[in-house]
């Protein structure tokens, strides 16, 4: 087989290293993961019961998306209480048999943290609210005067994520209009001061009240928004979550081409990094022993461009890992995942830290849907009825042959529900029972998150596609999801969910996620090729076509796994293997 001279891009670590510098974790949406109850919503005795199914499909660990207290109105993500249940989901006993279940299956649990907002249900808030201007209460939020002799005006021009004005004003205790209160999200989502050591206290006690519980780590949501640039800033282009490079609200660039004219003043200032320093800290301190098998971890969810500036937050005393969006937005193209790789590699190993790969969650499109769309063209937030609908064969393929490249890649992988099963979005849910608080505030302009957010089928002649013990869901379910449930594709040989098992026994066997990678620019521009080899020189090589043109597989390779298969011998386009050189 011909070998390229390409240098090595990542050396191989030890085949004891930490869990999580090359864990697969696979993400749960609560709401949709399965009921226990028969109310149509996904609930944690739900999710317990399914548990065996992942530890069966291979993967190492889990992340609950949040499960905590909340009237809901960003589907959790709006806490009212960070140290109970949600009856919705069950109670702090259901939670901790949650974990027990877990750990007895040798799967590590990890939950959603939400440090940059509460809701404005929260005991703190509701406290604000009836304090005065100046008082400690408001001091834990970003409450200020307004603009104008009369204060009527917003303090600044910020703009909510979910669109509409990112401050709302609020009514005093004598009737009289008052002062703003800062909301990056939905109006119920208050933002937090992080300036004020109260709010510091509050999440240390926070972390040590679900370690206590035996959870293995936390997800950390917004993590790069805590702290806001002093002064508040007005900022003239569209508040995304990656707030950099976006076009401005009124569809013109912004002003200016300094650094703080591209980073916006509400995501990655420096001072957020010392927040990471006490947590990591905190945490190590439940790991006296040091033992690599006992590390309990953070990993930030920080659209943070470029990739230097993601990789600070996972220096050797902040966070473990962070997720790499960079490849998750990539264009199916090979220069562009050849571009991706190598710089996420390069930036995490500067600091000493694992890549992490992802490919869906509960904020995106899925990736059967997403690579079924134009390549090159902006991702949608959500697809729905009249909107362009995207190739789902197309799309089926590729994201097959996107995560067979994925899972061998060195680092850490997360992997969101259902993707195992192959399923896309649903593209046409009517606008009615949308949920996401993002199509109402943007106007309907955009459809929202719903589409990837729809319910597990689970067997494909029961109601609700086996969901739970009802025919009840909370969002509805496409006809294309009985075809795709578990029970019509576990044991088929080429199905979806097969594909992952073996391509996540084959990974862990060969222990790629400690491998060492090393292009191979022999095969082509349209041809993503690498070996991923351990340090006693096992592995596999892998190949991924791009091109339009099918690719010969090397003389004397082994096939150990194809996402499709193979014609004549050779790789056809959307198509990756793993070889046995």
């Amino acid at each position: 087989m011909t070998t390229s001279a390409a240098p090595r891009l990542h050396p191989a670590e030890s085949h004891d290293a930490p869990w999580w510098r090359h864990a697969v974790i696979y993400q749960i949406y609560p709401r949709s993961w399965a009921d226990g109850n028969g109310d149509g919503i996904g609930d944690l005795p739900g999710i317990t019961a399914r548990l065996p199914y992942l530890a069966d499909l291979g993967v190492d660990a889990i992340w609950l998306s949040p499960f905590y207290a909340s009237p809901m109105k960003d589907a959790g993500y709006d806490v009212s209480n960070y140290r109970d249940i949600d009856p919705m989901f069950g109670t702090l006993d259901d939670a901790d048999a949650l974990i027990a279940s877990a750990h007895n299956l040798d799967l590590r649990v990890i939950v959603d943290l939400v440090p940059n907002h509460t809701s404005s249900e929260h005991e703190w808030f509701q406290a604000a609210l009836a304090a005065a201007p100046g008082s400690p209460e408001r001091a834990r939020y970003m409450f200020t005067e307004g603009k104008g002799a009369d204060g009527s005006e917003p303090p600044n021009n910020w703009l909510s994520v979910f669109g509409g004005p990112a401050w709302t004003r609020v009514t005093e205790a004598d009737g009289t209009p008052g002062q703003w209160y800062l909301h990056l999200f939905d109006t119920t989502q208050p933002d937090l001061n992080w300036e004020n050591p109260e709010v510091g206290e509050m999440f240390l006690d926070v972390l040590r009240f679900w370690l206590d519980r035996g959870v293995d780590g936390f997800r950390v949501d917004v993590a790069h928004g805590l702290i806001k640039a002093e002064g508040l800033p007005d900022w003239h282009e569209r508040t995304g979550m990656l707030g950099s490079h976006e076009e401005s609200a009124d569809g013109q660039s912004a002003p200016g081409n300094d650094e703080q004219s591209v980073r916006a003043p509400m995501w990655d200032q420096d001072e957020v990094h010392d927040v990471y320093r006490q947590w990591r800290t905190l945490l190590e301190s439940y790991n006296p022993e040091g033992d690599p098998a006992r590390d309990r971890i953070l990993c930030a969810e920080a659209w943070v461009e470029p990739v230097e500036r993601a990789a600070a937050y996972v220096r050797p005393d902040e966070m473990h890992q962070a997720f790499n969006f960079g490849f998750l937005e990539s264009p199916w193209r090979a220069a562009d995942l050849r571009e991706i790789i190598t710089t996420s590699i390069a930036a995490a190993d500067a600091v000493g830290a694992p890549s992490t790969w992802v490919l869906s969650n509960h904020d995106v499109v899925r990736h059967a849907t997403r690579l079924g769309l134009p390549v090159g063209e902006s991702r949608p937030n959500g697809i729905g009825i009249g909107d362009p609908q995207p190739n789902a064969e197309l799309g089926a393929r590729r994201a097959r042959a996107a995560t067979t490249l994925m899972l061998a890649l060195p680092g850490s992988s997360y992997v969101y529900q259902g993707e195992e099963l192959g399923l896309p979005d649903h593209t046409a849910i009517p606008d009615h029972l949308r949920q996401d608080p993002t199509f109402e505030r943007s106007g309907h302009r955009e459809r929202g998150r719903d589409g990837c957010r729809v319910p597990i089928p689970w067997e494909a002649g029961a109601a609700g596609y086996g969901f739970g013990p009802s025919e009840q869901t909370w969002l509805p379910q496409p006809e294309i999801y009985g075809a795709l449930a578990v029970d019509r594709q576990q044991g088929v040989t080429g199905s979806s969910l097969e594909l992952y098992r073996t391509l996540l026994n084959l990974r862990r066997d060969l222990d790629l996620g400690v491998g060492e990678l090393t292009w191979d620019e022999t095969l082509g521009e349209g041809v993503v090729s690498f070996r991923t080899t351990d340090q006693d020189g096992a592995g596999v090589h892998v190949i991924s076509n791009l091109g339009t043109q099918p690719v010969p597989v090397p003389e004397g390779a082994e096939l150990l796994v194809a996402s499709s298969r193979l014609v004549d011998g050779a790789i056809p386009t959307d198509t990756t293997v793993w070889l046995r050189p």
